[in-house]
């Protein structure tokens, strides 16, 4: 297989995970709106899922756009104007993946803490803190990529020492990436250290709770039958799953950053692997968000029979 063959493999291979995630997120969105139109579920929690959602629809259309290059090659608009848009759009997208699954295990610890613990006082009861805090993280993660408008241009050659390439169209200066990679590493060193600290007290949690109850119960009954159970362990693995493929991501940017020329067949694999999260979550919290179903399920089942009582 030649590396034209190779590419349009990993390209297509690419189009079946974000075409899977954009819809595996479609769903994850309806029916968490759903279950908030019928007021079912924790409000808080919920916003936050859909706002995760959101993000991540978003995400895959943009690197979907910047895989394909089509829009790159059209000659109406600068190739630089189209580089800045798509790969500003990219970046913000992926810090508020990044913020907004650690804003969800802030919430989770808080959910699950116990009554006398000292985290029991800040539990989030309405939604203005979780919206307030929405706004927030999009004005701190615009204003940390503002940066990036200055060191996006169009590849004006693909030979040209310095420039970390992004696809085959677009590129970043070198002349501003310093700045640009101090302010979005301390963001994730911060972001990520406290989904690390999260994951560590949500394991301890789950292991005394699976302690209690053995205890209680015997080795015959399972915590894991507990719903609470069931979704914290959805969170957990969620951290988790985040956690191995941003290391990842991570890895490939720096080899692409330390490579003098463009390798398109890295890129697609940079592209594949950064996007995996955002088809994996929406898979894991629709597993496990079956009580979410079956309380939307509840509530259009009892609204058809209102209907048909009146017809």
């Amino acid at each position: 297989m030649d590396r034209d063959s190779r590419l349009r493999v990993m390209r297509s291979a690419f189009y079946l995970q974000g075409g899977a995630g954009i819809l595996a997120n479609t769903c994850l969105l309806c029916l968490h709106l759903a279950a908030i139109l019928e007021g079912g579920g924790q409000k808080p929690r919920l916003i936050n899922l859909i706002h995760l959602a959101l993000t991540h629809i978003v995400l895959l259309l943009t690197v979907a756009l910047l895989v394909s290059t089509d829009i790159l090659e059209v000659q109406d608009i600068p190739g630089d104007v189209k580089c800045k848009i798509l790969v500003s759009l990219h970046k913000v997208m992926r810090g508020l993946s990044l913020v907004t699954t650690c804003v969800l295990s802030v919430l989770q610890v808080l959910t699950i803490s116990p009554s006398g613990s000292s985290l029991a006082n800040f539990k989030v009861k309405s939604a203005n803190p979780i919206l307030g805090a929405c706004l927030f993280l999009w004005v701190l993660t615009m204003a940390i990529i503002s940066d990036q408008l200055l060191c996006t241009v169009a590849i004006p050659n693909a030979m040209q020492p310095g420039l970390l390439f992004v696809n085959s169209h677009c590129s970043f200066l070198p002349k501003y990436r310093g700045v640009f990679l101090l302010l979005v590493m301390l963001r994730d060193i911060f972001f990520m250290g406290l989904m690390a600290v999260s994951i560590e007290y949500i394991a301890i949690l789950l292991h005394r709770h699976q302690q209690h109850c053995l205890s209680l119960h015997g080795s015959r009954l399972s915590p894991q039958t507990s719903p609470e159970h069931r979704a914290t362990c959805s969170v957990l693995q969620l951290l988790s799953c985040f956690t191995a493929l941003y290391c990842a991501d991570s890895a490939l940017s720096l080899l692409i950053s330390r490579m003098r020329r463009n390798d398109p067949m890295l890129v697609s694999i940079h592209n594949v692997v950064a996007s995996g999260y955002g088809m994996l979550s929406p898979l894991v919290l629709l597993r496990e968000d079956a009580q979410i179903l079956n309380i939307v399920r509840a509530q259009w089942r009892n609204k058809a029979q209102m209907l048909t009582r009146h017809i």
